[in-house]
C-alpha cells in the first residue's frame, strides 16, 4: 500500500493478541506500523513485534525490490515497535540505525549489545537527507517513553507520529476511529497530557498533510478533527457534556440507588449518557467514558471500612491519569458506618475537581431519606 508515491507500508495486523500490554482487550486486534520512503537512499521506519518478524522483513523485501534499506529509524522502543530491530540489523548489516540516545542504550539493554549495525544518534531539528526527501527529528519525550522521536517529512508533508493518533484495532476493520483512539489514548499516553500539548505545539508549526501513526491508520483527510480531538484529550477537557455513572454493588442495594438517580436525571432531561457496572465492565472502556463527559457520580459501597476494590482501582486510574476539570458527584451506601464518601473524597485530593455538595448515603437499602438525597443530587447536577 502506497501512502505517497514514494511511501509505502509495511506494517502487519495482528489477529492473535486477545490483551494489547496485558491489559487492554482488544477484539478487533491490532496493527503494528511499520514506512518505507523510496528515494536515493531508503530508509524503514520502525519495526515490528517479533513474532511478525518474519512477514514484516518479506513486506520491506518487496517494497525494495532488490534494494537494500540505508537507514532503519526507531522512533520508540517498546517492543512492539522495536523487538524485530536484531532481525533486521542481522538481514540488512550495512543498514545504520537512526534513533535518540536514549533509545540507542534501550537497544542495547532489550538485545544484550547483539545489534552490530552502525548507529547515528539524532534530536530536535537534526535532519536526514534521503534525495527528494528531507527528514527533520522532533523529540517527543515522555509522549510516552523518554526516547521518543517523531519524524517529518518535509518533502511529502508527512508526520510520522510514533504512538501518537494511535489506535487499537487491525487495519482490515472498519471501526469508527475516535471510539478506540480515545481508549487507546487514555489508556497509554493520558497521563502524559503536557507532553503531548508540547508535541501539538511543535506539530502546529508544521504543513501537515499525512500522519502516519505506529497504531491504526493513516489519516490523510480532515486532520484537524483528529488534532482538535487530541488537544482537548491532552488538555483534559471534557469531550462532550453529560453524566457517566458509575457504580459497584454487592447485594443490589448500591444499584437500586444508582437506577433512581438515573431515572430521576432522566426525568429532569439529562438522561445518563453511560451506566457503568465497574465489576463487569472493559474498565479502559469505563475510564474512556469518564474522561469523555464533563459529569462523573460515583456510587459505591462501604467495604472493610474502606470502597469496594473494583471503585478503588477505578478511581485510582482515574488520578493517575490526571483526571480533572469535571464535576464529580458521591453516593455511598454503609450499613453500620458509611465510610465510603470520606474515602472517595480523600483519594480525590488534589485533582482540580468540582464535587458536589450532596453525598446520598444509602443506609442499607433506599428508603425516603436517601431517595429525597438522590433527588437533591440530581437537582444539583442539572442546575
Amino acid at each position: 500500500m502506497f501512502i505517497t508515491d514514494d511511501i509505502k507500508y509495511v506494517g502487519v495486523n495482528d489477529k492473535e493478541i486477545d490483551l494489547f500490554e496485558g491489559q487492554y482487550e482488544v477484539p478487533l486486534g491490532m496493527a503494528y506500523n511499520s514506512y518505507v520512503i523510496l528515494d536515493d537512499m531508503c530508509c524503514v521506519l520502525d519495526s515490528v513485534d517479533r513474532r511478525f518478524s518474519r512477514e514484516w522483513l518479506d513486506k520491506i523485501a518487496s517494497a525494495l525490490e532488490g534494494r537494500s534499506p540505508d537507514y532503519l529509524i526507531v522512533q520508540h522502543m517498546e517492543p512492539d515497535h522495536s523487538s524485530s530491530i536484531l532481525d533486521f540489523s542481522e538481514k540488512y548489516p550495512e543498514c545504520v540505525i537512526v534513533a535518540s540516545k536514549k533509545a540507542h542504550a534501550m537497544i542495547d539493554a532489550f538485545f544484550e549489545g547483539k545489534v552490530k549495525a552502525k548507529r547515528l544518534a539524532v534530536g530536535e531539528n537534526d535532519t536526514l537527507a534521503l534525495g527528494r526527501h528531507t527528514l527533520r527529528f522532533i523529540t517527543a519525550p515522555m509522549v510516552h517513553w523518554p526516547e521518543v522521536i517523531v519524524t517529518y517529512d518535509e518533502c511529502d508533508k508527512v508526520l510520522f507520529s510514533a504512538d501518537g493518533f494511535g489506535k487499537f484495532g487491525a487495519l482490515d476493520f472498519d471501526d469508527e476511529w475516535a471510539c478506540e483512539a480515545r481508549r487507546y489514548y487514555f489508556g497509554i499516553v493520558g497521563k502524559y497530557g503536557a507532553q503531548v500539548q508540547a508535541l501539538l505545539k511543535k506539530a502546529s508549526a508544521l504543513d501537515l498533510r499525512i500522519i502516519c501513526p505506529l497504531h491504526g491508520p493513516v489519516l490523510s483527510e480532515n486532520l484537524s478533527y483528529y488534532i482538535n480531538l487530541y488537544d482537548t484529550w491532552s488538555s483534559y477537557r471534557p469531550e462532550d457534556e453529560g453524566i457517566v455513572i458509575a457504580y459497584t454493588s454487592v447485594y443490589g442495594n448500591t444499584r437500586s440507588a444508582v437506577d433512581y438517580l438515573a431515572k430521576a436525571l432522566t426525568e429532569r432531561g439529562c438522561a445518563p449518557s453511560s451506566v457503568i457496572d465497574l465489576a463487569r465492565c472493559d474498565m479502559a472502556e469505563a475510564v474512556e467514558d469518564a474522561f469523555r463527559y464533563s459529569k462523573l457520580v460515583l456510587a459505591t459501597t462501604t467495604y472493610n471500612g474502606d470502597v469496594f476494590p473494583f471503585m478503588k482501582e477505578f478511581i485510582n486510574h482515574l488520578t493517575e491519569r490526571g483526571f480533572k476539570n469535571r464535576t464529580v458527584a458521591l453516593v455511598q451506601n454503609g450499613s453500620w458506618a458509611p465510610m465510603a464518601g470520606k474515602v472517595m473524597t480523600k483519594m480525590l485530593e488534589g485533582s482540580q475537581l468540582t464535587l458536589c455538595e450532596t453525598v446520598p448515603t444509602v443506609n442499607c437499602a433506599l428508603n425516603d431519606k436517601s431517595r429525597a438525597e438522590l433527588d437533591a443530587l440530581a437537582d444539583e447536577l442539572t442546575k
